[in-house]
């Protein structure tokens, strides 16, 4: 097993690399479930990355009128594939829990197995996605409750530019969720990249005042080769720029068009952010299990992962100079 995630984050002067992915169907069966791991880590033995991400889906119906491009279908357990694949790959994953279907007994009884009976150390809360319908357990009673639990777990957030597009307020947010025990944050895929620098200049900017250290951010990028893609990217409220809506529609290869508008947002946000502290870090997932977009994945992350080690590079040897 690779050093833990932790002792990696702690280093501000490297990255820190991860692929997202999730559990297969409920209904797949355990041999399946271990070809598919098989598979997935397959792809990954061409790339040096730090861990693997497994999401925790849940229906997002509640959020917004629009009806789901892909159908909402339950999952197999993240924490057993969180497992399967950690012990295969023998590289961290980070679990996310969504907190919100069960009451506060039964998510410290998730903590409890979580520890014990799957091995898992890291984890990322999920709140409800709207205040609408059955929340049994707000994001706030869930911190609260993991703050007063036995094991010490590595937890971490999720951080959303769009939402502080439109509120305004999501520095403050992370500022919060620090004190309340996250150690590192995961954003929601990028393609605006105004609105992540926004976002992280904000919080940088609030962390000088106040006279703390910033925490760790992993950016998620993800390739997007249809018009499917992409409506199913704007309904889980990713914000794409008209123009680059149409760039990837229009371009002769829309995988190839949406890696270049990936790299050029990265290389925006680098720019920008870097300079300010913020140690950051990269996620790449596909949002589909199309074949092409888990191929383009891959690329990505190649081509990403390069592209902030060189400028981190560079950021040292001036450091130094």
């Amino acid at each position: 097993m690779k050093s833990s995630l932790k002792d990696r984050f702690s280093d501000p002067q490297r990255g820190v690399y991860f692929i997202g992915t999730t559990p297969p169907r409920e209904n797949t069966s355990a041999e399946q479930v271990s070809e598919i791991a098989d598979k997935l880590l397959g792809r990954l033995s061409s790339i040096d990355f730090d861990g693997v991400i497994v999401y925790d889906i849940q229906d997002e119906s509640s959020r917004i009128d629009k009806p789901r491009p892909f159908p909402f279908m339950q999952t197999h357990d993240p924490r057993d594939y969180s497992r399967l694949i950690r012990e295969k790959s023998h590289h961290p994953v980070i679990t996310y829990k969504s907190v919100s279907q069960k009451d506060r007994p039964a998510f410290e009884q998730w903590l409890e197995e979580a520890w014990s009976q799957y091995g898992i150390r890291d984890i990322v809360m999920v709140g409800s996605p709207s205040s609408e319908g059955d929340v049994r357990l707000s994001l706030n009673d869930a911190y609260r409750a993991l703050a007063e639990h036995q094991h010490d777990y590595n937890l971490g957030g999720v951080t959303i530019a769009e939402r502080h597009a439109k509120k305004g307020d999501e520095h403050q947010r992370l500022l919060k969720k620090s004190t309340q025990g996250c150690s590192f944050f995961v954003s929601q895929a990028v393609y605006n990249a105004q609105a992540t620098i926004d976002m992280l200049s904000r919080y940088a900017r609030e962390c000088k005042v106040q006279g703390i250290t910033p925490q760790r951010v992993i950016l998620t990028f993800t390739p997007c080769g249809s018009s499917k893609t992409l409506d199913f990217m704007e309904w889980l409220g990713i914000s794409v720029p008209e123009a680059t809506r149409y760039r990837i529609l229009d371009a002769h290869s829309p995988l190839a068009e949406s890696i270049r508008i990936c790299r050029g947002n990265l290389e925006q946000i680098i720019e920008a952010c870097l300079p300010l502290g913020i140690p950051l870090g990269l996620n790449i997932e596909s949002l589909t299990n199309r074949k092409d977009e888990i191929d383009a994945a891959i690329r990505l992350f190649k081509l990403l992962k390069a592209t902030l080690d060189l400028k981190l590079a560079e950021q040292s040897i001036q450091t130094i100079s």
